[in-house]
């Protein structure tokens, strides 16, 4: 393990694999190194690039530091591109890839290339009422220290019905997702006021940037995906075959390879 300061004192923990051209991968809502989730992925870029994984603040072995806003996120991305020498591509899956988005809208051509996994923008005006009413319940549950609540409410903005969240808390895994609960609204905030499509943010967006989706996940992934790649200056859309929400590294790795060597 490696450690980042983050420019309001932020300990950043990350790994660092590979050798070449920087590349940050980006957890979404409760991703962090002990989960590994972006090790396989990271093997499969390493024999191209310098990869670097890390824990976002406020999980794994990142401290945290209060008050959250979302220019912290960025601080904490641009720290980590600073230890690579000043200049890294980022990949961002999910609510990582909208914080992908708005570090490289904030840092400029410290950001080589973009790439985004299914970023879970809507502009559907049920799931954006549907948003800020998360965000409103998210604030009061956490503010009452009830984590497992919080982590609930974000199961079923995801789709999960509320019978099964009895079930999913039965769970193995709800401990270590339970335990990083507090940084949910970081992802949310990430998303914006409403989880619109952000294309005139994008249009600002000069870089060359990738935006996926998988043919066998939700449609709204393919209708986002089309729509951000559109509005970006330089922006190339992609749909892998066969691939839901949980991408195989098997199959991003090459897509992925291919982009940011071009």
């Amino acid at each position: 393990m490696k450690q980042a300061q983050s420019a309001d004192g932020t300990i950043i923990a990350y790994d660092q694999i590979g050798n070449g051209p920087a590349v940050i991968l980006i957890d979404g809502a409760l991703g962090s190194r002990a989960f590994g989730f972006m090790v396989p992925l990271a093997a499969g870029l390493s024999p191209h690039f310098t990869v670097i994984t890390y824990d976002r603040r406020g999980r794994g072995e990142s401290t945290d530091t209060q008050p959250f806003t979302l220019e912290r996120e960025i601080e904490d991305i641009e720290a980590l591109i600073n230890e690579a020498g000043g200049e890294a591509c980022l990949y961002g899956i999910s609510s990582g890839a909208a914080l992908a988005l708005e570090a490289t809208l904030k840092l400029g051509d410290k950001v080589k290339k973009l790439a985004l996994y299914e970023p879970p923008y809507n502009d559907d005006e049920a799931a954006r009422q549907a948003l800020r009413n998360y965000k409103k319940q998210l604030a009061e549950v956490l503010a009452e220290g009830r984590k497992g609540d919080a982590l609930g409410l974000f199961m079923m903005l995801v789709g999960m019905p509320p019978e099964h969240l009895e079930g999913a808390r039965q769970q193995p895994m709800w401990p270590m997702w339970e335990a990083v609960a507090h940084t949910l609204p970081y992802d949310a905030g990430a998303l914006g006021e409403d989880g619109s499509v952000p294309t005139e943010k994008a249009a600002r967006i000069p870089v060359p940037t990738l935006v996926m989706d998988g043919s066998a996940s939700f449609p709204f992934m393919n209708t986002t995906a089309v729509a951000l790649a559109k509005a970006l200056p330089n922006g190339e859309h992609r749909t892998l075959e066969g691939q839901t929400h949980e991408v195989e590294a098997k199959v991003l790795a090459p897509a992925l390879v291919k982009f940011f060597d071009t």
